[in-house]
């Protein structure tokens, strides 16, 4: 046999041993995980909806994977800060990100430097929760409707304000989003996180939110704030008076949904094994009594699905908000 035959052959056999090495030791790592402690990086400050969904998640999937889950808090920069650290990190199963809406879906548009692809720089685990945005005013506002609203911003075109977390903020992008369907005009105030935007509107300083339902149940109720429409597809067993943006009948409104969602990410290159694992388990720890019962406070609800369904929602979703973010001309700080 020709030498140059001889070569080719050991260098052919030699791949595939290589590979089969390289497949063994894929497959033992699988098998092995997990063998040390998980992390779940949080992109916010403890308190939440990001964190509290990473703690409950967190301690559940410890027990059922006989390994402590810690959850370490990397706000900053929007979350940028933590989506960097978390794609940088071994994609060996031990590092996850709890992503949601902004970090993993408007950042992309918001912070072009960033190059983010999340469904390429990350492999999608679990979809979590999805929490529905409620659109607030303060009581002193002469609109007891979204159609009333409309009408009124239109009539005072940028006269009306509204508060948000922060430029680039879920409250920030769900309101100009909301504009750009109805052709309204509004102005915008960003705060320095949630909180101090709900302290203004308590006080009449904006007149309008649409933020989380969670921290703002209680003021409904008490009367301190008017609900007037849920981001939902359905309404909430929260408020079941109050309708969904689609429900109102506004034009441009048809079809509208901005709830925020959040959802486990691990590095690209994780071992689909390891992906299939978690999922498996996150899955279960969503379905579990005392899971749905800290979610069920927090205005949550639990979105079970695959790995490659979450994949489909984020790669939805950027095209979505790249498309709002464009159109509002939404920049940061």
């Amino acid at each position: 046999m020709h030498p140059s035959r001889i070569l080719h052959r050991r260098d052919f056999c030699g791949a595939l041993l290589g590979g089969a090495l390289a497949g063994s030791a894929v497959l033992a790592q699988a098998q092995a995980y997990p063998s040390k402690p998980i992390r779940i990086l949080v992109p916010f400050t403890p308190g939440g909806s990001a964190d509290l969904l990473a703690r409950s998640i967190g301690t559940e999937l410890g027990h059922s994977l006989s390994q402590p889950v810690v959850v370490e808090n990397v706000p900053g920069a929007g979350g940028t800060i933590a989506t960097d650290r978390a794609a940088r990190s071994a994609a060996d199963g031990y590092t996850l990100f709890m992503g949601h809406t902004g970090t993993l879906a408007v950042n992309p548009s918001l912070y072009p430097k960033l190059n983010l692809r999340p469904t390429h720089d990350f492999a999608p685990v679990a979809w979590v929760a999805r929490v529905p945005n409620v659109l607030v005013v303060h009581p002193s506002v002469p609109a007891r409707s979204l159609q009333e609203l409309v009408a009124l911003l239109k009539s005072k075109p940028g006269a009306l304000s509204y508060g948000s977390g922060g430029n680039g903020s879920a409250a920030h992008i769900t309101m100009e989003y909301l504009k750009l369907q109805t052709g309204t005009s509004a102005l915008h105030i960003p705060y320095r996180g949630t909180a101090p935007s709900i302290n203004d509107l308590l006080a009449g300083q904006v007149q309008m939110l649409f933020t989380g339902a969670p921290a703002l149940l209680p003021f409904i109720k008490s009367g301190k704030m008017r609900a007037l429409a849920v981001s939902s597809d359905k309404r909430l067993a929260a408020l079941p008076d109050v309708p969904t943006v689609a429900q109102t009948g506004v034009p441009g409104t048809a079809g509208f949904e901005a709830d925020q969602w959040y959802g486990l990410v691990a590095p690209a290159g994780t071992p689909p094994d390891i992906v299939a694992r978690l999922n498996q388990q996150i899955n279960a720890s969503l379905s579990s009594q005392e899971v749905a019962k800290r979610m069920a406070s927090e205005g949550a609800e639990p979105t079970p699905t695959t790995p490659q369904a979450f994949a489909q929602l984020i790669d939805k979703e950027v095209l979505r908000w790249t498309d709002v973010v464009k159109k509002a001309k939404v920049t940061v700080d």
